[in-house]
């Protein structure tokens, strides 16, 4: 390779890099200074805002805590959408995924089997990516093999695996229901299936870790390994796929699966450790927010890792901000929804485009990968 050919590759490549990592950044600056703008409208000062809801999530070992909390089953889901982003694959259905594996999860971790933790905690996750898995695998089977919608099918299950919940705790009837609660909900789990707590006097439990280890894990499989190639290959171009040999069918079951499992672990380790019990309707939209978490990060498994991280310092200062300024927590939607808004509408696709004409294989490359 010449030099000149070396030094246009290295140019492409910081390029590309800058326009990935700024983007986001943009996009999340542009929607507070939007964000600012509706808060000072309303009457209300927005630094005082912000600050109040930065404290509120980083201000003390409580708060930070909590967000670490917070963030947990984000990063999973987020996680689950990012793998099936990268091979073409639109699993939008996390959510009911995530239901399916606190259900399995939660039975496992119900059942006195007399097992030490060690074992018990590793089965209640198993049973969690299990239950997330099986949940994927009609709407993989659907796509994979009947070019059926992913995005219709695993949207319309999200309600499914909602009510199926519903009936199993409910107080009445419900199969794991604990008869006579105000509330649905299961009995309380078995101690030996409860994750360790990370902080004396908090929330924070070992599940935070799990995720952090599952998103190097992750980024290594996808970026280093050959089914990562074939994977992100497949995103690309999947006709190109095929003529390379890659069974396009083969692997989008198994980035199904693969995703729903994660999903699932979302839900298990929300069970075993941080309610120790199965409620009806508890998740508040995590595996919605898995959606535009993935798409801040580009579906980059460490970029999962901060933008997940970022959601949840939202949520979690978003009661302090009401509570110092009276300000509705509900801003904190307004301001996902910008972001997500500007990086969609990509505050540098146009300079991406207008170097189209010059350098097409850096604006192909990125724009492919910001999808």
């Amino acid at each position: 390779m010449s030099a000149l050919a070396r030094g246009v590759t290295v140019r492409e490549m910081a390029t590309t890099t800058a326009y990935r990592l700024v983007t986001p950044v943009v996009s999340v600056l542009l929607a507070f200074v939007v964000s600012a703008i509706i808060v000072a409208l309303v009457g209300s000062d927005p630094v005082s805002a912000f600050g109040s809801m930065l404290g509120g999530a980083f201000g003390s070992q409580t708060a930070l805590a909590t967000t670490a909390v917070r963030m947990t089953p984000i990063l999973f889901t987020g996680l689950a959408v990012a793998v099936s982003f990268r091979a073409g694959v639109f699993n939008v259905g996390a959510e009911g995924q995530l239901y399916l594996g606190a259900a399995f999860a939660g039975i496992v971790a119900l059942v006195p089997l007399g097992l030490p933790a060690i074992i018990h905690i590793p089965l209640a996750l198993l049973a969690g990516f299990i239950g997330g898995a099986l949940w994927a695998l009609v709407p993989g089977y659907l796509r994979a093999y009947r070019g059926v919608s992913e995005v219709v099918t695993t949207l319309m299950l999200n309600f499914v695996a909602i009510q199926l919940v519903s009936w199993l705790v409910d107080p009445l009837n419900g199969p794991i229901g604990e008869r006579g609660a105000s509330y649905a909900q299961s009995e309380v789990i078995q101690s030996s299936a409860k994750l360790p707590i990370l902080l004396k006097g908090t929330s924070l439990h070992a599940g935070l870790l799990l995720g952090i280890g599952l998103a190097v894990l992750l980024w290594v499989l996808i970026g280093y390994t050959r089914t990562g190639f074939r994977m992100r290959m497949l995103g690309a171009n999947p006709v190109a796929a095929r003529f390379a040999g890659v069974r396009s069918a083969r692997e989008i079951m198994r980035v199904m699966l693969l995703s729903g499992g994660i999903a699932g672990l979302a839900g298990a380790i929300e069970v075993i450790g941080l309610r120790y019990r199965v409620y009806d309707h508890f998740s508040p939209g995590y595996g919605y927010d898995g959606i535009a978490v993935a798409l801040l990060a580009n579906s980059n498994p460490l970029g999962v890792l901060m933008s997940s991280g970022f959601f949840a310092a939202l949520r979690a200062g978003a009661n302090s901000m009401q509570q110092a300024t009276g300000i509705e927590t509900s801003v904190v939607l307004v301001i996902q929804a910008l972001t997500i808004l500007f990086l969609i509408l990509g505050p540098l696709r146009g300079w991406v485009g207008a170097r189209a004409a010059r350098e097409p294989r850096l604006a192909q490359d990125s724009l492919v990968d910001a999808a």
